[in-house]
């Protein structure tokens, strides 16, 4: 067999489909293994640059390559997609991995260690959580509101709904399983807050993670949050990149000359950019009150020209970049716009 220089692994929980090529760009390997056969394999193969898409298990294969001496790469599915030649399977898939690895403009996603795949496994707990909160509130306002009963805006509101429905003139079947879900929403509550507990320990023993929480409109949850689902900052060129990883950039659609800016591209992490966003609308609502200790006159010329929406995703986008600067230059936030000092 002619020297493999670079094979594309297409991944899945049983096979494992590989495209291999020379010096010269021509294929010289298309292997179908199973699971069982994919070590015994790297082990024997001199080494070499492999390239799999960044999704499941993915992290995992990169490690035990690394181990064995090859170079594991991990390339994001988006970029990968463009260099399918035509249809979809297997095959297409590995040479498309194969041909975009050797792409000098690509960009690869680093792979993450045991231990930061533990801390996203504690983060990934939580919003799974958080969102079957949010499934459970809705239902008992949901059927709250058949009997004639709402409660405020707001996870604060349940509480007294549910104090109410429990002395409510309603049948004795829809009170008991009120009383079900009342049982079931508490549980759920100290789950979470026992899951914010481990985070806040986390991130006390993160030195990074407590300089960004310095940065107003970032808390405990977003600075821990940004520690464990960001790559490396070095990384980035500019907290522009950052920004813009994050998908808190404007759209791009020019052409001719004529720049045309969208919506945000909402890229990267859905949780992370929505958190930000949170964060940055807080902020604003301390400042139209009079509340901030340090009001930014740009933040508030920005809010008397802009809707507040508009204005918390700007701000949201500078609260982004000032946190890469601090990540990738160990620098603490000194207030101010855009004010650090060295640590």
């Amino acid at each position: 067999m002619d020297q493999i220089i670079r094979i594309g692994m297409d991944t899945s929980k049983r096979f494992f489909q590989l495209h291999g090529v020379d010096a010269e760009g021509r294929p010289v390997l298309r292997r179908q293994l199973t699971r069982a056969q994919v070590l015994p394999f790297f082990e024997k193969l001199a080494p070499t640059f492999v390239a799999m898409e960044a999704c499941g298990a993915a992290h995992h294969w990169a490690r035990v390559l690394t181990r064995l001496g090859h170079e594991a790469r991990l390339i994001a599915p988006q970029l990968a997609k463009p260099y399918v030649a035509r249809g979809k399977n297997d095959a297409a898939d590995a040479a498309a991995l194969c041909e975009a690895a050797s792409r000098p403009h690509m960009r690869f996603v680093p792979a993450k260690s045991m231990d930061e795949q533990a801390a996203l496994m504690l983060a990934g707990q939580r919003e799974r959580l958080v969102r079957q909160r949010t499934q459970l509130v809705n239902t008992i306002r949901g059927h709250g509101a058949e009997f004639g009963l709402i409660a405020a805006k707001g996870p604060a509101g349940i509480g007294p709904l549910l104090e109410r429905l429990a002395r409510a003139d309603i049948p004795a079947l829809a009170r008991e399983l009120f009383a079900e879900l009342g049982e079931e929403h508490a549980a759920l509550c100290g789950r979470i807050a026992a899951l914010d507990r481990r985070l806040r320990g986390w991130r006390n023993a993160n030195e990074t993670a407590r300089r960004l929480e310095a940065i107003p409109g970032i808390g405990p949850l977003i600075a821990s949050l940004l520690v464990m689902k960001a790559p490396d900052p070095h990384l980035f060129k500019s907290g522009r990149d950052f920004a813009a990883w994050l998908g808190l950039t404007p759209r791009d659609h020019s052409t001719a000359g004529k720049a045309r800016p969208g919506r945000i591209t909402r890229a990267g992490d859905p949780m992370l950019r929505s958190l930000l966003v949170v964060g940055a609308t807080a902020v604003i609502w301390r400042t139209r009150r009079g509340a901030a200790k340090n009001p930014s006159g740009w933040l508030e010329a920005l809010i008397e020209r802009k809707p507040a929406k508009l204005a918390a995703v700007a701000l949201a986008n500078k609260m982004a970049r000032i946190a890469w600067k601090l990540m990738a230059s160990g620098e603490r936030y000194a207030g101010g716009d855009v004010a650090v000092v060295a640590a």
